[in-house]
């Protein structure tokens, strides 16, 4: 009885990695020389591209951990913004409450309105 692998997770990615596991296996590449050594090993086609779309996640995986390192959270939120503002203006220690309101202010009642139908 073979096991199955859990088909859960993201399958969007998991097909985007198929993909790019069938481009490798395609044409003389990097990939291709990874899954040739498997399958003369005696694994078959099928086992050959899982430890190749294993390789491919990995090396994904890899890329994302030293992109989220070198990538250093700014005051402003957005990477490469240095400017030390905040959501309710433009100097550091202005407050919610120092905001200016959105324009003027009435002391008269609004009318009400009947939505007809």
């Amino acid at each position: 009885m073979r096991h199955r692998l859990s088909r859960k997770g993201n399958r969007q990615i998991n097909r985007v990695i198929h993909i790019m596991a069938i481009v490798q296996l395609r044409s003389q590449t990097v990939g291709r020389a990874y899954s040739d050594p498997r399958t003369a090993d005696g694994k078959t086609p099928m086992e050959a591209i899982r430890a190749l779309k294993r390789h491919l996640s990995d090396a994904i995986y890899q890329q994302m951990v030293l992109d989220a390192q070198c990538i250093a959270p700014s005051p402003g939120g957005q990477p490469g913004n240095d400017s030390e503002s905040s959501a309710t203006g433009s100097h550091p220690t202005t407050g919610s409450s120092d905001k200016p309101l959105p324009g003027p202010v009435t002391t008269e009642p609004r009318a009400a309105t009947l939505a007809t139908s």
